[in-house]
């Protein structure tokens, strides 16, 4: 999310070229004249190539360390900062760059989440298309992890190393810190690609459960949708995680897991491309009134899964649909009725049948199957099974299963809230489920969210969001939430969070900058977790309207001229070096090294062909 997260960020570059003022040239001259693109044309053609390079303010220290290292191989970087995601990214959408400071991180722990949203052609966040790209990602896409690592050299080879689409600048920690002195600390889970589990957290003195929030912090006030499906980006993965409960979920090192979700197991049938999931039938959706949570007495249950899940896939269910690569392979999803199919469908691997691996740990062995979410009785032996069919054999829908977009909303709330023409959606009158402005205080304020997950957002304004605990959420189990509201306070800058944590203001800081864990070491009442993470931060460039997108030269230049070493020096060793967004998944081999004669020469033929 975007972090990713969660979350995204590109660069623009814009070339001027200094033409001789003669009108003629003597004899002399032209036996002086080095041929184009020879080493000689470097010498004497030593006029810098403009580039824009954008970013946010967050990231001025890498924006700050990029420019100096391309000024010093034969650029002149203008720099073009903007102060949030938003006005970042509409920069961005605007074509107003050369370069793009971004970053992705892997919330979902498998190779093609790295890859298809922001590589492959139409994916919701790619700006690229390259048909060789293309078949690599799909190749892989179907292939055991025996079989990807090479598949995914080759892409990498091809993304970076040939045509320069992306130049890598570090793979990061995930780190947090908070207040050890208020917080239950076996109660703060710190997962390499999940968001923060809010159910879990919990006070040092379980007395305030009931009568104080915990305190936690954003960079990012606005938020895109509170509909999971709409967004993708660092302003709602947490917070949409925390809403919407989804049919698995990762554990904190990546393995795919049903605890905390709304399947009591899943299991996967002979061939890879049936997938089942037996639902629990303890959830109830979180609906607010007077600005307080409340039971809205509807069931969390199959048919909500199966709504979810069609729209997730359809690139047409929403206006602005951000996440519908995800779940493309996702052919079908349907209700099992009949538990005849269970004992006669083998397992993959041919261990036993549907049934037997379902009913793994079940109090209640299942008797009945039932099509109505409101007979399910999962003490009595009654459940509801839910199948997944893919396009083609493809184990890692499950982990995009996993991902907030994939977040249990009401059929019957969303459908009556939807129900403008989505081909003439008008966003200066059409209101749609999850907007953001349905739950910011003013005249707009109209709160017609019903969430699935352990907490429902009340109300947010410029300086805060507060949550509440979903009062019907697995009441009684070990995921019940344990305390009954936790307040988001929006931040904007890193320096300032930090305070506000040693100051008592908030509670924890998710996303520590890696420069600043001394300062938490010293402090006796801070804890800090770190994980290797999979965040990627890496330059985009532009593949319209400027040269960079003609002349994989010029984008080659600014490859070599990224020197990895200096980042890991900046942040004390605590990042590592990365050749794509696949480095922290995938192994390849490949590796990316700065290189200022080659960049130099990149450029220099670059100029030649101009």
């Amino acid at each position: 999310m975007v972090t990713k997260s969660k979350v995204i960020i590109p660069v623009v570059l814009g070339v001027s070229l200094m033409l001789s003022g003669c009108n003629f040239t003597t004899k002399k001259d032209a036996a002086a004249t080095p041929t184009p693109g020879s080493t000689e044309t470097a010498a004497v053609n030593n006029t810098p190539v403009d580039i824009e390079l954008l970013g946010m303010s967050s990231n001025e220290t890498d924006l700050n360390i990029v420019r100096d290292q391309l000024a010093k191989n034969g650029f002149n970087v203008k720099l073009n900062v903007q102060p949030d995601y938003g006005t970042f990214k509409a920069q961005q959408d605007a074509g107003n760059f050369d370069v793009a400071l971004s970053s992705w991180t892997t919330v979902t722990g498998n190779p093609d989440y790295a890859v298809r949203s922001l590589f492959k052609t139409g994916g919701d966040y790619s700006i690229m298309s390259d048909p060789e790209i293309d078949k690599l990602i799909d190749q892989a896409s179907a292939q055991t992890p025996e079989q990807y690592t090479e598949t995914y050299k080759k892409f990498e080879q091809q993304l970076v190393l040939d045509k320069a689409y992306i130049a890598p600048l570090y793979n990061s920690l995930k780190a947090q810190a908070f207040n050890q002195d208020v917080l239950k600390k076996e109660s703060v889970r710190l997962s390499k690609s999940r968001s923060l589990p809010w159910e879990e957290l919990d006070f040092k003195d379980a007395a305030k459960r009931a009568k104080d929030p915990i305190i936690l912090q954003s960079a990012l006030p606005s938020l895109t949708s509170l509909d999971p499906i709409k967004a993708n980006d660092g302003s709602i993965n947490i917070i949409n995680t925390n809403m919407y409960v989804r049919l698995l979920n990762l554990t904190d090192d990546d393995k795919l897991t049903a605890d905390g979700s709304l399947s009591y197991n899943f299991a996967i049938a002979e061939g890879n491309s049936d997938y089942y999931f037996v639902l629990r039938d303890d959830i109830h959706f979180a609906q607010i009134k007077d600005k307080l949570a409340a039971d809205s007495g509807e069931r969390v249950g199959a048919e909500d899964v199966i709504f979810s899940l069609n729209r997730a896939k359809d690139k047409n269910s929403v206006p602005n649909h951000r996440t519908f690569t995800l779940h493309e392979h996702i052919q079908k999803v349907e209700l099992v009725t009949d538990p005849a199919v269970l004992e006669s469908v083998k397992l993959s691997g041919g261990s036993g049948t549907l049934k037997s691996g379902l009913e793994k740990g079940l109090d209640s062995k299942i008797s009945t199957l039932v099509s109505d979410k409101n007979q399910a009785s999962n003490k009595e032996g009654k459940y509801q099974v839910v199948k997944l069919t893919t396009t083609q054999p493809f184990p890692q829908v499950l982990n995009y299963l996993a991902h907030q977009s994939a977040g249990i909303v009401s059929k019957k709330q969303v459908q009556s809230i939807n129900t403008y023409d989505v081909a003439k959606y008008d966003v200066n009158k059409d209101i749609s489920y999850g907007d953001q402005s349905t739950v910011t205080e003013g005249a707009k304020y109209n709160n017609a969210l019903y969430t699935s997950g352990p907490y429902i957002l009340s109300y947010k304004n410029d300086y805060e969001a507060v949550f509440y605990k979903n009062p019907g959420y697995m009441k009684g189990t070990k995921y019940e939430p344990k305390v009954d509201s936790i307040k988001v306070r929006f931040i904007k800058d890193a320096e300032s969070s930090l305070s506000a944590l040693r100051s008592g203001e908030i509670h924890l800081f998710y996303g520590v900058s890696e420069i600043k864990f001394d300062v938490i070491k010293a402090d006796t009442k801070l804890a800090l977790q770190t994980v290797p993470s999979n965040a990627v931060s890496y330059l985009l460039f532009n593949t319209k309207n400027r040269e960079v997108a003609k002349s994989a030269d010029l984008r080659r230049a600014v490859l070599y001229s990224v020197n990895q070493d200096e980042f890991l020096a900046y942040y004390k060793n605590n990042k590592f070096k990365a050749v794509s967004t696949l480095s922290p998944i995938v192994k390849t081999g490949l590796e990316v090294k700065a290189d200022a004669a080659k960049a130099k020469d990149f450029l220099n033929k670059y100029k030649a062909s101009k």
